[in-house]
């Protein structure tokens, strides 16, 4: 008798049913895949700082469940995640998603707004993980934490500071809990076309400096693509662009190609840039205040 290999399950087998929690989802990225996993009968859970654009969201995902929380706040975390897995009846995923970009330098750059920024790429990733693990420590729980590969570009490494402490508690966080049989994703993402990129603290534009890769942004989709692929598989590691730069060897290089002239013609414009926003006002830490399954 003829042996048949067993069919390897879809994308969207992979993801029906599975229970989501996504941080940062009122809009860009973490809206956008809060829609798609909906779409593929996942059912969703959302944590933002807009209650308008959040209800938006849930609205579009079935009446899901969402709360207003400042990640920056443990307290707030644990409280909507205990409300959220209520309503959702467990947990299988959660995805670290929410960020905000920092200024590009250190001495000319604001202390208060990078102080804010390592408050929510660092310590909201790690409140974010921490109060997700009890409710995905199974062999079908997954974290993914939402990082970047810009630590190639000189100018963004502050940026990538941030960003890379969020990576390296994904990367404790999947030593924890792998007895548990929970796996834990660090996507490594390039310049996605958001509000994030774009938008400096105070709603000033910040594009990137003329000349550099970061000049060449991605869709929303491309990144959204890749992290569905990544939940459903339950991948370590996820790209987008499929190609990112991001290592040491591809850092020194880029260093290696800037004349020296170029560079600081550059720094001088990123600092006429960021004296812009010297004073920008940064958000008062808050409690959750909202809540609905819209």
């Amino acid at each position: 008798m003829a042996r048949y290999a067993p069919r390897s399950r879809t994308l969207e087998e992979n993801l029906v049913g599975r229970r989501v929690l996504i941080t940062g989802s009122a809009r860009g990225i973490g809206a956008g895949l809060a829609r798609r996993l909906h779409e593929r009968g996942a059912h969703v859970g959302l944590l933002g700082l807009e209650p308008e654009l959040l209800e938006q969201t849930a609205t579009t995902c079935g009446r899901a469940p969402w709360r207003r929380c400042d990640i920056r706040d443990r307290r707030a975390v644990e409280d909507s995640f205990d409300y959220l897995t209520d309503r959702l009846g467990g947990l299988d995923v959660v995805v670290a998603n929410a960020g905000v970009t920092p200024p590009a330098h250190i001495v000319a750059g604001d202390p208060e707004v990078m102080r804010y920024a390592i408050e929510v790429n660092v310590l909201g990733t790690y409140h974010t993980l921490r109060a997700a693990g009890p409710y995905i420590g199974h062999r079908n729980g997954y974290a993914l934490v939402v990082a970047s590969s810009t630590a190639f570009d000189p100018l963004r490494g502050v940026h990538s500071a941030t960003r890379g402490g969020a990576e390296e508690l994904g990367e404790a966080l999947r030593e924890e809990l792998k007895p548990f049989g929970t796996r834990v994703g660090i996507a490594r993402l390039g310049e996605i076309d958001t509000d994030r990129t774009l938008i400096g603290f105070d709603g000033v534009a910040v594009p990137a400096p003329r000349g550099s890769a970061l000049a060449r942004t991605s869709s929303i989709t491309v990144a959204v693509d890749a992290l569905e692929r990544g939940i459903a598989g339950r991948k370590n590691r996820i790209s987008a662009p499929s190609r990112v730069p991001g290592t040491d060897s591809v850092r020194m290089l880029a260093l290696r190609a800037l004349p020296h002239r170029g560079l600081a013609s550059r720094a001088t414009e990123m600092t006429r840039s960021i004296e812009l926003r010297t004073h920008a006002t940064v958000p008062a830490r808050g409690r959750v205040e909202g809540e609905g399954a819209a």
